[in-house]
C-alpha cells in the first residue's frame, strides 16, 4: 500500500522545510532504496515519504519496549537536545556527547547500563556504542544519510542526520508517535509539546 500524502504524520512541506530530505553529494549502495533523486549540484535527496513511514514504524517497534529500557546515543552536537528532549518526554535513556567505552559491556564500569534497544544518530559518528550494541545483541535503530553504510543497522530511520531542524522534527515526531501509540495521549493534537523544544540552540 502506497502512502497517500494525506496520510502523512505531518505535511510534505514540513519534512521539506525542516530539510530531512537533504542528502550528502556520497551515496552509499545499501541506502540506494531511500534516495529520490539526485540534485543538479550532486546533492542526494531522500524520498521523505519513505521517511515518514518509517517514523511510524519504529514508534510502533519501540512502544513495546519499557522506555527506560531505550537508549539514545549521539556524538553529534545537533542530537543532543533532541534527544535529550526525547528522553524527558518519553521516558528513555540517553548519551548525548562522549560515550564511555564499555558502559554497555562491561558491568564494573561506573554508569554500566543495560539497555534492549539503542538509536543512533548517526551510525558513522555513534561507532562505539553500535560496536557494544552489536556485542551484548540488541536492535539497533540508525538514523542514516545518504552516505551512511547499513552494516551494523537493524532498523534504518533515511533522514538527514547532520541538521538541527531535521533532527529536532524527526525525534519530535518519533515522541508524538510512540505516545500515541501507548495511549499516553488520545490524539496527536494533545501533544504539548513544540518542534522547536527539540532543536539545538546555536
Amino acid at each position: 500500500m502506497e502512502e497517500t500524502k494525506e496520510d502523512m504524520l505531518v505535511p510534505e512541506d514540513t519534512y521539506l522545510t525542516s530539510g530531512v530530505h537533504i542528502g550528502t553529494q556520497q551515496k552509499s549502495e545499501s541506502m540506494k532504496p531511500f534516495i529520490f533523486k539526485v540534485r543538479n549540484d550532486g546533492l542526494y535527496v531522500l524520498d521523505v515519504t519513505k521517511t515518514d513511514q518509517r517514523i511510524s514504524t519504529i514508534a510502533k517497534f519501540l512502544s513495546r519496549y519499557p522506555p527506560e529500557r531505550i537508549l539514545l546515543v549521539s556524538a553529534r552536537q545537533y542530537g543532543s537536545k533532541p534527544i535529550t528532549m526525547f528522553s524527558d518526554v518519553v521516558g528513555t535513556m540517553c548519551i548525548a556527547g562522549r560515550f564511555v567505552p564499555g558502559i554497555l559491556t562491561n558491568p564494573s564500569i561506573d554508569g554500566f547500563i543495560e539497555p534492549e534497544v539503542i538509536i543512533a544518530v548517526d551510525p558513522t559518528a555513534d561507532r562505539q556504542p553500535l560496536k557494544e550494541a552489536v556485542n551484548i545483541g540488541i536492535p539497533i535503530i540508525g538514523l542514516v544519510d545518504t552516505n551512511n553504510t547499513l552494516g551494523n543497522v537493524d532498523i534504518a530511520l533515511p533522514t538527514n542526520n547532520k541538521g538541527r531542524k531535521a533532527l529536532a522534527l524527526v525525534f519530535w515526531l518519533l515522541a508524538r508517535e510512540i505516545l500515541l501509540n501507548k495511549e499516553k495521549i488520545e490524539s496527536r493534537d494533545d501533544f504539548e509539546y513544540s518542534v522547536d523544544d527539540f532543536e539545538q540552540l546555536l
